[in-house]
């Protein structure tokens, strides 16, 4: 014979005190004493209770669950950020979803309606792009999205980003500081704001300074085609001197190519500059100069924006960015000797 479910009233009855104040108990936010917290905490325990989180969410009308939606993995940035979103959501008592989803059409549909499927509260996402109809489904479904490390103009979407302009800005003038001449670009992707808007601050710092690039190639995030982008470029007959890779992720796989294939010396030979500052940006092996993403600062900021609108109903269309340094290391030259 299957033994009977503990209930709330079986915990309410054991500790001696009311089903709601069992409810509040397990409710997060909620205000409750330490002692009776307590009480009815080790009365939970004892009898081998568990609240039931998907009853409650169609009383409350909230499931407590935010969708993350990132479009790889393979990039270390994303694993960092993506843990850090985790654990300041679950501090606030939410529970995370994560879903991986490519940049096509039909893909990121799939996974916004099986994220609604499942009533989140809201969602997440980091370097997707999102239709103006899917856009408007999610907003009519009353579920607040949330951009993080891309923004979409026109969307009416909150957003958070780094100063990906200034970013690029700061790397230009860095290399033109140095003494550096023949300045090249190989970026990402192009249709996104991220590539777009470090390539633009980092043109127009060149150009106010009266240089052009020298080269350029959207290698589109991807590190095998940014290694074989600076294999061309380094095999020309004027090869630059400096090229800035628009993320860590693709000028890690630069400098293997440029040290270990080709045989050159960085930054003897090339200067190489990347931006986000990933962990294994400052491993001996790689000692990348890079433009440093402020991740915890971006995090808190997605998340507080995110939960205002759920909590709150804070109007979206908030778009933060935040500045970020240029971390010096031994793959740029720091000086114009």
């Amino acid at each position: 014979m299957v033994d009977r479910k503990i209930t709330s009233v079986d915990v309410a009855k054991r500790a001696g005190v009311s089903q709601s104040a069992v409810s509040r108990v397990f409710t997060p936010g909620a205000s409750v004493s330490k002692k009776m917290a307590d009480r009815v905490r080790k009365a939970a325990d004892d009898l081998g209770y568990r609240p039931n989180v998907l009853a409650r969410s169609l009383i409350t009308g909230r499931s407590r669950i935010i969708g993350l939606v990132v479009a790889y993995l393979d990039n270390p940035f994303y694993p960092d950020a993506l843990e850090k979103l985790s654990a300041a959501l679950q501090a606030q008592g939410y529970h995370i979803l994560v879903f991986l989803a490519g940049n096509n059409d039909g893909d990121v549909e799939s996974v916004i309606d099986d994220l609604m499927d499942y009533q989140v509260d809201g969602i997440i996402t980091a370097s997707i792009n999102l239709s103006g109809e899917l856009t408007d489904r999610c907003r009519a479904a009353g579920i607040p999205v949330m951009l993080f490390n891309r923004g979409i103009a026109g969307s009416g979407l909150s957003a958070v980003t780094s100063a990906n302009r200034l970013g690029g800005a700061k790397v230009a003038a860095h290399l033109l500081g140095t003494g550096h001449t023949r300045i090249a670009h190989v970026s990402g992707w192009l249709g996104a704001s991220t590539g777009r808007d470090r390539r633009d601050g980092f043109v127009a710092t060149l150009e106010a300074a009266g240089q052009r690039l020298h080269a350029e190639f959207d290698a589109r995030f991807d590190r095998d085609g940014a290694a074989e982008a600076a294999r061309s470029m380094m095999l020309d007959p004027t090869p630059p001197d400096a090229i800035f890779v628009g993320n860590d992720h693709m000028a890690l796989g630069v400098l293997d190519m440029l040290r270990f294939e080709m045989g050159l010396d960085v930054p003897g030979d090339v200067s190489i500059i990347g931006y986000d500052d990933v962990p294994m940006a400052s491993w001996p092996a790689y000692d990348l100069t890079t433009l440093r993403q402020p991740v915890n600062r971006m995090v808190e900021a997605t998340v507080s924006t995110l939960l205002d609108e759920i909590q709150h109903g804070r109007p979206p269309g908030t778009v933060t960015e935040i500045q970020g340094e240029l971390i010096l290391r031994g793959s740029a030259r720091l000086s114009k000797g």
